[in-house]
C-alpha cells in the first residue's frame, strides 16, 4: 500500500464529506460534543478547496483521510490562555477525520507526519493544532506524536485544548 498526501480538489468533495459524517458520528458515539453543532459541514469543505488548504490522505488511489493546513491563518491563536513554545510561522491543522473502515490502521498518526512534512517543506518548524476537551482520541494522538500542551483557545464560544510541536529542520 502507498500513501500519498495531496491537496484536495472538488471531485473529492463528496468523499471528504462522507469521511466527515463519519467522524461526526463516531465524536457523538464518543460522547464528545465536537461537531455536534453543523460544522463541519460541506460549505467548510468547499471553502478549503476552494482556497487550497483541504488536503485528503490517500491509500494508492482511494481518498482515506482529510485535513485543512493553513499557515500563520489562525486568529484564535494570538488570545491564547497559556503559551505557545514558540512565536514564529506556523502550520495549523483543522478537521482531521479518517475514514470509518480505516480506524486503527495507525493513519491519525501518518497523517501529522504528512502534516510535518508539509511544514517543513515550507521552512516552518511550528505545528498547532486544537481539540476538544472531550476528544479523547485526539487528545491521545497528540500526546503519542509528541505534541505540547499550551493553554487553551476560543472557538464559537467553546474553550478547546491548544498544542504545538516544534520540529528539527
Amino acid at each position: 500500500m502507498e500513501y500519498t498526501f495531496r491537496k484536495a480538489t472538488a471531485a473529492d468533495l463528496d468523499k471528504i464529506w462522507e469521511i466527515l459524517q463519519g467522524a461526526i458520528a463516531r465524536r457523538k458515539a464518543d460522547g464528545s460534543q465536537q461537531w455536534q453543532d453543523g460544522y463541519p459541514n460541506p460549505q467548510v469543505v468547499a471553502t478549503d478547496i476552494e482556497k487550497g488548504c483541504g488536503f485528503v490522505l490517500q491509500e494508492d488511489d482511494l481518498v482515506i483521510g482529510y485535513t485543512a493546513l493553513l499557515i500563520n491563518d489562525e486568529p484564535a491563536y494570538a488570545h491564547i490562555e497559556g503559551k505557545w513554545l514558540t512565536n514564529s510561522d506556523f502550520v495549523v491543522f483543522h478537521r482531521v477525520a479518517i475514514e470509518e473502515a480505516q480506524i486503527g490502521k495507525g493513519l491519525s498518526k501518518r497523517m501529522l507526519s504528512f502534516i510535518e512534512e508539509y511544514a517543513l517543506k515550507n521552512g516552518i518548524n511550528s505545528v498547532k493544532a486544537d481539540t476538544n476537551f472531550d476528544n479523547v482520541a485526539m487528545l491521545k494522538i497528540f500526546e503519542r506524536a509528541g505534541y505540547h500542551y499550551c493553554g487553551e483557545v476560543y472557538f464559537r464560544g467553546s474553550a478547546r485544548k491548544a498544542f504545538e510541536k516544534v520540529l528539527e529542520q
